[in-house]
Formats: structure tokens, sequence, C-alpha cells
């Protein structure tokens, strides 16, 4: 029976098992059992299984998966007294190929649910505009308001129906599973440590400027000791020859700013998709 228990539960311990499941044999004699049958296998180290997932998604398609995240920028000391001295943006809105690698940035004053719509808009522009097929793809996030809008809303985000617009889906993370973000985490945890801590900025448009250099370097050159110490662009060229070099080259904008002039052109109201910055 416990042979049987484990091949169902491979998860699951001697200890759970006996206590599940009721049974009258000892937690040593479950585990001999196993032993004896092969069954008894360690679980994996963390770095082990971050290997094995490496593995997994090196093979995916380039850009079947996007990742995209907001972060918080007040709260990194290099920065926030330049953010208060130039009334520089509060949040990075991030895109992350989990394949290749190559990361896509812009800015906010404040989340808004609107300014992720129009980020989506403008990455999968740019994908498509480079020869990259965007159809079936999927988008990943969090459960922030500003990707799902209310948590008990009865229909789907306006995120959402952007995204599924162009034929691809969006997938949310299950709830603080943060994990599953891990792509884009990594390169928030980057951006921090060789951008945001050592650049110095005097206005919004010098973030800008200075933002758009750091991810042309970060997608052409930068090797990722994660991916074969290939840059992002390597690996693209490698998979997919026929996709534009101009991939790596995405212009960081003011999400508040453009968001606020598509609606002054179109004196109707309402959400309109806006051209590539």
């Amino acid at each position: 029976m416990v042979i049987n228990l484990k091949k169902e539960f491979p998860s699951f311990g001697s200890g759970r098992l006996k206590r599940d499941f009721e049974l009258s044999i000892s937690e040593k004699a479950i585990r001999k059992i196993w032993k004896e049958n092969g069954l008894l296998k360690r679980r994996r180290k963390k770095h082990k299984t971050k290997r094995y997932l490496r593995e997994i998604k090196k093979n995916w398609p380039l850009f079947s998966q996007v990742d995209m995240d907001t972060k918080y920028l007040d709260d990194i000391p290099e920065y926030f007294p330049q953010m208060l001295r130039h009334n520089l943006p509060k949040y990075q809105y991030t895109a992350r190929d989990v394949v290749s690698g190559l990361q896509l940035v812009s800015y906010s004053y404040e989340l808004s649910l609107a300014y992720s719509a129009l980020f989506a808009q403008l990455v999968i522009q740019h994908l498509q505009d480079n020869n990259v097929k965007v159809e079936d793809g999927t988008i990943q996030t969090d459960n922030g308001s500003e990707f799902i809008g209310s948590w008990n809303a009865k229909r789907d985000s306006r995120f959402t129906t952007v995204i599924e617009s162009y034929g691809m889906f969006h997938k949310t993370i299950p709830p603080a599973a943060y994990t599953y973000q891990s792509d884009v985490e990594t390169v928030h945890n980057l951006i921090e440590a060789e951008f945001y801590e050592l650049e110095k900025f005097n206005s919004p448009s010098d973030l800008l400027s200075k933002a758009h250099l750091y991810t042309l370097w970060f997608n052409s050159v930068r090797k990722n000791s994660g991916k074969e110490n290939k840059s992002p662009w390597e690996i693209i060229r490698e998979k997919d020859p026929n996709i534009s070099p101009s991939i790596v080259n995405f212009p960081p904008v003011i999400l508040d700013k453009l968001f606020s002039e598509n609606l002054n052109y179109y004196p109707e109201g309402g959400y309109h998709v806006v051209p590539h910055p």
C-alpha cells in the first residue's frame, strides 16, 4: 500500500502519508520500503530547480511568454532624492521575454490600469514591427490592480482585453507566488544595481535618455550568465534570424504623458490604439 501511495503522491513524506491515510506502519518502516523499491529520492536543491527551469525555458519559442511587472523607484536611496528634486517618475513598467531575456521599460508617476494597457500595446506593437509573431503568445503578470483591475470585477480588465485583441493570452500568477515572475524580478534587481544606484539624472528627459542607452546595452551587449553567457540579441539572432536587429531598440516613454496626449488627440474620449513613440 505504501508503495502505491508514494507513486500517487510522490512529493508526500512518510509522516504526512502516515497521518493523512491513518497508516499503522511506522514512518521508519515506510521509508525503508520506499528505499528498497527505489522510491526514496532527495528533493532537488533550489539552484538545481532553477537550472532545470532554465533548460525548459531555453527550448520555448521566442516571445512565447513575456513577463510584465512594475517596479517602485521611490525605495531606492540613490534615486529618491533625485526623484523629489527633479520630478522624476515613481514607477517603472517592465516587460521581459523569458527565452532571450530581452528587457523593455517605460515609466509613470502613478500606477494605473490605463497605463499598463498602454504599455502592453507599445510592447506588442514593437514586437510586431520587428517581425515577431505574437499570436498565441502569453503575457504573464501578478495580480496587481494595475493589471487585473478590481479583484471582484465581473469582466476582464482593459489590460487583458488589449492583449487578447492581438490574439495573445493574459495569464496571472497564483497569489503571492512571486517566484513565477523570477525572470522580470531578476532584471529589476539588475537595473537597480547597474543603473539607478550609479547614474545621476537632472530631468525626466535625462532619465529617459539614459534608460534608453542602458536597455540598448543590456539587450545588445551584456552577457547573461544564466543564459549561457549570451546577450538577448545573440539568443534572438540564433533562434530566429528573421527578427529585425531593431528589436533591441525600445525608447522608454513616460506613460502618463503619452496617455494624456492620446486623449487630447481624440476629443470624443475613450481609448485608442496609439502609434509607437
